[in-house]
């Protein structure tokens, strides 16, 4: 009996190892507001820098779709001094290999390009976070489709503002 005990626990532990090795990539948005901030008052932004895109192009796809989801909110961009917060984002592209896939005959795993954004609204004196918004999600890598899949990647993060949602 003991050694069965053994054996299970064994398996569980060797089923637990293999899961940790190879985990399921998660993909969605998350948000993460800072507890006690009213988010109802930030009435202007202004930008700071993050880690931007290092394609100009993809960068100012960024810019334009956080932009214009700040402006669905009400904030306007400040043109003299700091706004009531700092705005920031930072990017990412990277390659996941479906490993539960079938390979194809050559052996090779399917792989899709996922793309990850993060933007970040600060306190403008203590550069303190007040918010954290993320999106993991595939992409297509074409030039013509990728401003669109900024554009949603953006809309999705906004769509969980802290205002906009139900307490």
């Amino acid at each position: 009996m003991k050694r069965f005990i053994v054996a299970c626990v064994v398996c569980v532990c060797a089923a637990a190892i293999v899961g940790a090795q190879t985990p399921m990539p998660k993909y969605g948005v998350t948000v993460t507001p800072e507890k006690n901030v009213d988010f109802t008052t930030f009435k202007t932004y202004s930008w700071t820098k993050g880690q931007p895109s290092a394609v100009k192009e993809i960068d100012t796809a960024i810019v334009g779709a956080v932009d214009h989801e700040l402006r669905t909110l009400g904030m306007t961009k400040s043109t003299s001094g700091p706004g009531d917060v700092l705005v920031t984002y930072y990017s990412l592209t990277r390659t996941d290999v479906n490993l539960k896939a079938k390979p194809d005959t050559q052996g090779i795993y399917p792989e899709y390009s996922v793309g990850t954004l993060v933007v970040a609204l600060l306190d403008t004196d203590s550069r303190k976070r007040l918010l954290r918004m993320r999106v993991d999600k595939p992409i297509e890598v074409e030039p013509a489709k990728l401003d669109e899949a900024i554009k949603a990647a953006a809309a999705d993060m906004f769509a969980k503002y802290p205002t906009r949602q139900k307490k």
